[in-house]
């Protein structure tokens, strides 16, 4: 399994993430229903993925999750053609529901397992691996959830790492702190988790995970 989890982007290890790939200018299946509870920003939010993605060399393409409702096999079919996945921020409970909808949290395991792709995914596309939700609520809102997909909102992660993430730590795109509160209440809580500025990363590949720092750490115990 090969996984990529920023807090944003490529963090500072855009360097990394080709190696982690391998063969440049590979195909690349942007999936943005992070973003599908705001109609007016989807298109900017897209774009504003595409274009950095070129510039690194890939050759990005958007698979809308919604087109897959109800159609696992073919949302696989359709994923096995791209070296990588990339799953961009916005709402965890969002995504969460729209990969449920299309099937896609059980395909992505399954691909996964076969180290068919690598998974790239900053923010909400991050935390969504975790084995759970809650905590998210405070910087994520589940009520958007319904409206964006007619179903409710589920607390599940896709379990695929085994702790909880704390992204944009000391970032502006939290003005109001809500990541530093998460994270007191983790290491309160004594929750083992990955606690991330804008800069660093958690890579893993295959048996082996480093959490990558992009600058001086906030404290040893970010790690949980």
């Amino acid at each position: 399994m090969r996984l990529f989890l920023a807090s944003y982007r490529f963090g500072t290890f855009a360097d990394r993430l080709a190696g982690l790939v391998g063969a440049p200018g590979g195909r690349v299946a942007v999936i943005p229903n992070a973003c599908d509870a705001w109609p007016a920003a989807w298109a900017s939010a897209v774009a504003s993925d595409l274009t950095p993605l070129r510039q690194h060399g890939y050759a990005p393409e958007v698979v809308d999750l919604r087109d897959y409702v109800g159609k696992p096999g073919e949302l696989e079919r359709h994923l096995r053609a791209f070296a990588m996945l990339w799953v961009r921020g916005g709402n965890t409970f969002v995504l969460r529901a729209q990969f449920a909808r299309s099937g896609a949290d059980s395909v992505l395991p399954a691909l996964l397992a076969e180290d068919a792709v690598v998974y790239a995914g900053y923010s909400a596309g991050a935390c969504l691996l975790a084995p759970d939700l809650h905590g998210l609520e405070t910087m994520d809102d589940p009520a958007e959830v319904r409206p964006a997909t007619g179903v409710e909102a589920r607390w599940d992660g896709l379990g695929l790492v085994d702790r909880p993430l704390v992204v944009h730590l000391d970032s502006p795109t939290d003005p109001d702190g809500e990541s530093a509160r998460l994270l007191a209440r983790y290491r309160t809580n004594g929750t083992a988790h990955w606690a991330l500025t804008d800069d660093d990363v958690v890579l893993v590949d295959g048996d082996r995970t480093e959490v990558l720092r992009g600058r001086s750490p906030i404290g040893d115990d970010r790690l949980g």
